[in-house]
């Protein structure tokens, strides 16, 4: 009987599509601070939760260049009916709820409160 000899291991890098720390699309200030702290803290290398992670960023930066127009000009505008809200809050409030639901999509908003199992015994 002929004896088998084991393998040869290697040892295989990961490609950089899986550990970016790089967006794949320019960001903003905001959504570059958002990309860069999630990337740090959670281990994303899915190529679908990356685009959603990415889609989030970008509605960030949409939801401050929209807040910075509103606090240029004000909450009100002037229409010839009369003063009305600025269009811009709507749309504003729409990319912040799709930042809050992407990181939920993400499960990035969950976070243990209290660890599991039973407490420890008292000393």
């Amino acid at each position: 009987m002929k004896k088998r000899s084991k393998p040869q291991l290697t040892v295989v890098k990961p490609s950089s599509a899986t550990t970016t720390t790089q967006p794949p699309r320019k960001l903003g200030n905001h959504g570059q601070s958002l990309w860069a702290s999630v990337i740090a803290e959670y281990d994303i290398v899915e190529r679908g939760c990356i685009e959603i992670l990415v889609q989030g960023c970008l509605a960030l930066d949409r939801a401050e260049e929209c807040a910075a127009q509103i606090d240029e000009e004000g909450p009100t505008i002037m229409t010839k009916n009369g003063m009305r809200e600025h269009p811009l809050l709507k749309m504003e409030l729409q990319n912040r709820a799709f930042v809050c639901r992407s990181l939920a999509r993400l499960g990035l908003n969950l976070e243990v409160v209290k660890p599991i199992g039973r407490p420890g015994r008292p000393l």
